[in-house]
């Protein structure tokens, strides 16, 4: 019995995070138990120490419930960013648009360890520094021209800092057509920002958050369309690890806190997007492919603050830096004819990166029973592949292929030329 109690005390002080540890029903504790009393009983035999051995939590948010299915996800594993696939740092210290303080460098992001859980993580560092003609910088990041997609799920978990006063973090998504089109007429998906002047007013700064969703054809002074939802939680969501979710259909846009954890959580927000197409409305604009980003803003309009001093929260008790952390990032899709997606396939899967040449191109896309691919010359193959990775059709020398029998949703087609080239091209079967 004594020796149980031993096992019990390490069982409870391995890195096992509290809510999957709420999650282990009592017949697994007790097999755990068992399990871990026959592996030391060698080591109580023979007078060896014990060296407890790390229990790792697969960390899988939301997943892939309700149809949908996994189809980009960036885990911060490693040392570095991988800006060859996946993001795009922005270096730049034009406010943002709304008078922040920070002049953005690729220095404040980083990958590494969060330290209380271990977690491999993505760093977004804000530092009090004199940098080119500011006084202080941090670190934003974005997947535009990397991956981007319309309609499915986005997901990320993310422990934020404390940002009383003056830290703005921010998780969100812009239309991928904001290059041509500018913004507001992009669209804005803010999944999730802190720091808000309302807030800081209140005193509650680590329990205001907000989630909001921006459109319109011009600035128009300020009075462009918007709608949004902010709260406040009981207790702090700046000391843990929480998730941040949007879900994005034909039909809808909504934005949900800690969804894994409560998962019949009613959303935050919610916006019906099945509306006329005509300019204003927001079927105009949230119907189409966006892009994710993730900054950690200092001061500006949105916390009241326009004056480094007064940024409290990079102070002498954290040697005037305060970090962002992001442990992955994830979207899903359900397969359906109105999805889009473009970007890196997963990584062990054998499909390559969508990426098109001159050579080839197939219509119609979306395809209903057939698509026509268009050679200079005769491919030798053409190869369908899902979005899992797996190959769900191959023919050989042929121009017309027949996809009645593939269920809707998105593939990419792999063309082989008789030159040995190999293009991917994106189709989505209706």
């Amino acid at each position: 019995m004594k020796n149980l109690f031993f096992i019990h005390s390490i069982y409870i002080s391995l890195n096992i995070k509290l809510n999957n540890l709420m999650k282990i029903s009592l017949p697994k504790y007790l097999t755990s138990l068992v399990l871990l009393s026959s592996i030391c009983a060698g080591c109580f035999a023979q007078n060896k120490p014990l060296v407890p051995q790390k229990v790792i939590w697969q960390e899988t948010g939301t997943g892939e419930v309700n149809g949908y299915k996994l189809v980009w996800q960036d885990n911060f594993d490693g040392t570095q960013l991988d800006e060859t696939k996946n993001w795009v740092v922005e270096v730049n210290g034009d406010g943002g648009g709304n008078a922040e303080l920070q002049y953005y460098r690729r220095e404040n992001i980083t990958v590494g360890k969060e330290p209380v859980t271990g977690a491999n993580c993505l760093i977004i560092t804000a530092k009090k520094e004199n940098f080119s003609d500011k006084t202080c910088t941090s670190g934003r990041l974005k997947t535009i021209s990397k991956m981007s997609f319309k309609h499915g799920k986005i997901e990320a978990r993310i422990k934020l800092p404390q940002t009383a006063n003056g830290l703005w973090p921010a998780f969100w998504m812009m239309g991928s057509d904001y290059p041509t089109v500018g913004w507001p007429k992009c669209g804005e998906l803010d999944i999730l920002e802190m720091g808000n002047a309302n807030g800081i007013t209140r005193g509650t700064q680590d329990k205001y958050y907000s989630t909001w969703y921006h459109w319109g054809e011009s600035w128009n002074g300020g009075s462009y369309p918007n709608w949004g939802q902010d709260a406040t939680a009981t207790s702090s969501i700046q000391n843990n690890f929480h998730l941040f979710t949007l879900i994005w259909n034909a039909e809808f846009i909504e934005t949900y806190v800690d969804l894994d954890v409560n998962p019949s959580a009613l959303p935050l927000a919610h916006m019906a997007i099945n509306g006329a197409d005509v300019a204003g409305n927001t079927a105009h604009y949230f119907h189409k492919q966006f892009y994710a980003i993730f900054n950690l803003a200092i001061g500006g309009n949105f916390t009241g603050i326009h004056a480094i001093n007064n940024v409290t929260a990079l102070n002498a008790a954290n040697n005037y830096t305060s970090n962002m952390y992001v442990d992955y990032v994830r979207v899903y899709q359900q397969g359906v004819s109105d999805e889009e997606y473009s970007g890196p396939a997963l990584e062990n899967t054998d499909v390559r990166e969508v990426k098109a040449s001159d050579q080839f191109s197939i219509y119609p896309n979306p395809a209903n029973d057939h698509i026509q691919i268009v050679p200079t010359n005769l491919p030798t193959r053409v190869i369908i592949v899902n979005m899992a990775g797996q190959e769900v059709m191959s023919v050989a020398n042929a121009t017309t292929i027949d996809t009645s029998a593939l269920p809707s949703g998105n593939y990419l087609v792999k063309i082989m030329g008789n030159n040995g080239q190999v293009e991917t091209h994106q189709m989505t079967k209706k």
